[in-house]
């Protein structure tokens, strides 16, 4: 059941992500497939995280939030996210970073990166935006210290005040109301 109902798998990928490529086809799938998910989004009662496109005319580039869940150490943190998806999404993973500093064992605190095996070497076609965002917002409360990006925040992880601290250290708050 991995497979999703298109047949126009791209044989190669595109050189550019634009709905203007050599392949409408792919690129119409993509965006249809990109705006069910939206709307699936949209209507999730899943509380916490949220995501859209940047602007009206590109289903391809999309900022997202992500709430830290209750009872972690992340609770009552916003973070933005980016989400850039390839001409051949599904079947290629979407690149997400983060846009607020994350201090986490599994992110990057320069550029953003995420080490989520769903993001790498697990991914798979029946995987949506939503799911990503759920497996984000876990992946906050409970990181792979086996695989860290941040081996700072992997030695500290274990220490909640001193790991708190450096957390908050490099958190910028959300805020809607700033230009």
């Amino acid at each position: 059941m991995e497979q999703l109902t298109s047949s126009h798998a791209p044989a190669r990928a595109s050189h550019k992500s634009s709905t203007t490529s050599s392949t409408p086809s792919v690129a119409g799938s993509v965006a249809k497939r990109l705006s069910s998910e939206l709307m699936t989004l949209m209507m999730s009662s899943s509380p916490g995280i949220s995501a859209f496109p940047k602007n009206d005319g590109n289903l391809f580039e999309w900022l997202g939030t992500i709430e830290g869940a209750p009872e972690t150490i992340y609770s009552g943190l916003t973070f933005k996210i980016n989400i850039s998806f390839p001409s051949n999404y599904p079947y290629v993973a979407p690149t997400i970073k983060f846009d607020t500093p994350c201090f986490h064992p599994n992110v990057d605190i320069g550029s953003g990166a995420i080490c989520l095996d769903i993001l790498q070497d697990k991914w798979s076609a029946v995987y949506s935006v939503l799911t990503i965002l759920l497996s984000l917002q876990s992946l906050l409360g409970e990181p792979n210290n086996n695989s860290p990006l941040n081996t700072e925040a992997a030695g500290l992880w274990s220490r909640p005040d001193a790991f708190k601290a450096q957390l908050m250290k490099h958190y910028r708050p959300v805020n809607p109301d700033s230009a």
